[in-house]
């Protein structure tokens, strides 16, 4: 069954694609009051993501702009193995997705770099013409999500169905949650991993992309 579907990836970014998780590092370093306790909430999922993200930034003024941007992008480091998996993907014509629930203003620039289709790229928006950061949601939960999710990924996922595709996440968090239970493989760390477990669901952990291309590789030999 599964060598007659077309594979797709879908990865998040923040500490999946980057090492470090670039919204609660912008956060951490600007260190408004408050922050520390709606982090705990999000990743307790006490309250939703979107709710939770949008709550951090509105701790953060808007004229410090320039600050956070430049920041975000001179932070962030690339998982080792980035850019082979990419071209893995390309030689293998497996379409490769970014589903992040981080925001434009640093995903892109950082992502600017490699060969990733824009329209391939999901991710939140930004408001900087208020007195505080507006985080905006152009990719909302479709009817069959009522998670609240930002940016929702398995409303993403749901657009290459089953019988068609084999769906593979890679992630690290909350916001992978629940596209791992849509997901036929799982490339997981962190609390993705504790989640699948809780779950009982399948999980391959990983800490740099090399070993997802190992895999990879492996099962498509293995499938011929």
């Amino acid at each position: 069954m599964k060598a007659n579907r077309e594979r797709v990836i879908f990865c998040d970014f923040d500490g999946t694609i980057t090492v470090n998780d670039n919204i609660v590092a912008i956060i951490k370093h600007f260190n408004p009051p408050g922050w520390q306790k709606i982090v705990d909430d999000i990743v307790a999922q006490r309250i939703s993501i979107r709710d939770g993200v949008g709550q951090l930034f509105r701790l953060l003024p808007a004229a410090r702009q320039d600050e956070v941007i430049e920041y975000a992008i001179s932070n962030a480091k690339i998982r080792d193995g980035f850019e082979e998996l990419l071209a893995y993907c390309k030689e293998q014509s497996v379409p490769f997705y970014v589903t992040s629930g981080g925001i434009d203003f640093f995903v892109y620039p950082i992502l600017a770099s490699f060969d990733i289709p824009v329209n391939h790229i999901y991710c939140n928006g930004s408001d900087f013409t208020g007195e505080s950061i507006e985080i905006t949601w152009p990719n909302p939960c479709d009817d069959h999500c009522s998670n609240d999710c930002g940016m929702c990924k398995t409303t993403i996922m749901r657009r290459f169905p089953p019988e068609k595709y084999e769906r593979i996440l890679i992630g690290d968090s909350v916001t992978d949650f629940e596209g791992a239970k849509l997901a036929d493989l799982v490339f997981s760390r962190s609390h993705l991993s504790e989640k699948c477990r809780e779950l009982g669901l399948p999980f391959v952990p990983y800490e740099t992309f090399h070993e997802v291309i190992a895999y990879l590789s492996k099962e498509r030999t293995e499938q011929q």
